[in-house]
């Protein structure tokens, strides 16, 4: 149960991180794929946040899940 709620909460922090600042994300993963690009694109930055979000709820859901259960 502890490691859901450990879990849980690595995940919302990530999510969370995703969500705020998707061009950090974009400098440590995806910058050095282009020579071209100084800033990441809108659709990046869309996709960031949504999977942010996301990642944050199945944070949220794995935090919870097993108080319901119980």
């Amino acid at each position: 149960m502890i490691w859901s709620v450990v879990l849980g909460a690595i995940l919302v922090a990530a999510g969370i991180f995703a969500f705020l600042r998707p061009d950090w994300i974009w400098k440590l993963t995806e910058q050095w794929k282009s020579y071209s690009a100084d800033e990441p694109s809108d659709l990046y930055v869309a996709s960031m946040k949504f999977g942010g979000v996301l990642m944050a709820l199945a944070g949220i859901g794995a935090a919870v899940l097993p108080f319901i259960l119980e």
